[in-house]
């Protein structure tokens, strides 16, 4: 039998919603102990599934800011992963500040599939994702590793798993989990993170892919940041005067912060939709608590509150065919 990992948090519990909550309650502020070190490896069960059998595919979803890629890189050097980006943005090449790519040191050695492998202007279509998932994750399972699916484009998620060509379905068992922040705090956090975005070169990094007049309804110029930040470099190139570059740039930067929340307030409508209407069993696990101290992740709180309890569910997941089997050989034929 293998073994399984024990976590130190409680059972999984059953709800009358279709998702399941974990993790911040009012207590959750204070310190949690360390225990990184603790974390086990665990090899994918995969290399050693029956080839007639449904395949495992995690999926991590959430809105912008929530911790998507992190907790996607925590699972697959636990769980021996390779993760497929699922942001319709970052699979365009460039523009890695704007777009908010995870950098080669934030990966970790983990193999990242559609990322930044369409050039800016192609149209990069659901069918395009589903198809290229599809490839990826027989070549994932091939492997003998565990695909992990994250990122913020739900409705490109909702037509993977409904495909009718590709049976996905059919072919895979599912897990969600949903990592979810709340709403002021995450605003927050996402203005604090457009900030960063700009300490690190975001302007100009815009500024050598500017083209004035593009179609901002297309490719990788739909991002947000283009459009808002035109003004702003159109006027340079008018060699406007240094108060009025001043007065467009922060608007620009304004609009780009408004418009984030729009667009976390409609990832966080389809997320929602997907569980209440589509009846999907969606895990959600709280990480409200990572952020409360200054929007920055608390790694301690991340470990605890976070990173546990999925480890457990994941666990559970992957591991359940092995252990159903494991129960049968123990049943006695009279």
């Amino acid at each position: 039998m293998v073994p399984l990992l024990r976590l130190l948090t409680p059972s999984l519990t059953t709800t009358t919603t279709p998702y399941t909550n974990y993790g911040n309650d009012s207590s959750t502020t204070k310190a949690c102990l360390k225990h990184r070190n603790s974390l086990q490896q665990i090899t994918s069960p995969l290399s050693a599934t029956d080839d007639k059998k449904k395949q495992k595919a995690l999926f991590v979803l959430g809105t912008t800011a929530t911790g998507k890629s992190k907790l996607s890189i925590d699972l697959a050097t636990h769980f021996q992963g390779e993760i497929i980006n699922s942001d319709k943005i970052q699979v365009y090449k460039g523009l890695d500040i704007l777009t908010n790519k995870v950098s080669e040191i934030e990966r970790r050695g983990v193999p990242h599939h559609l990322l930044g492998f369409v050039e800016p202007g192609e149209e990069f279509t659901t069918q395009d994702f589903c198809n290229h998932v599809h490839r990826a994750m027989k070549h994932i399972i091939g492997n003998g590793n565990t695909p992990i699916i994250a990122g913020g484009s739900n409705r490109y998620i909702e037509a993977l798993v409904e495909d009718p060509l590709l049976k996905f379905e059919d072919n895979y068992d599912t897990c969600f989990l949903w990592v979810d922040v709340a709403l002021p705090i995450l605003f927050d956090r996402a203005a604090k993170r457009v900030d960063e975005m700009l300490d690190a070169g975001l302007v100009n990094e815009v500024r050598c892919m500017f083209i004035p007049g593009i179609d901002h309804n297309s490719g990788i110029w739909r991002a947000i940041g283009i459009p808002e930040l035109e003004p702003y470099f159109q006027a340079e190139m008018e060699m406007a005067d240094e108060v009025t570059k001043k007065i467009l740039l922060d608007t620009g930067i304004k609009e780009m912060k408004e418009n984030t929340k729009k667009l976390i307030d409609k990832q966080l409508r389809k997320i929602k939709y997907l569980a209440n209407e589509k009846g999907w069993k969606l895990h959600r696990i709280d990480a409200t608590c990572v952020y409360e101290r200054n929007g920055k992740v608390d790694d301690d709180v991340w470990d605890e509150k976070v990173l546990r309890p999925s480890l457990e569910m994941v666990t559970d997941f992957l591991w359940e065919d092995k252990r159903a089997r494991v129960a049968d050989s123990f049943l006695v034929t009279i």
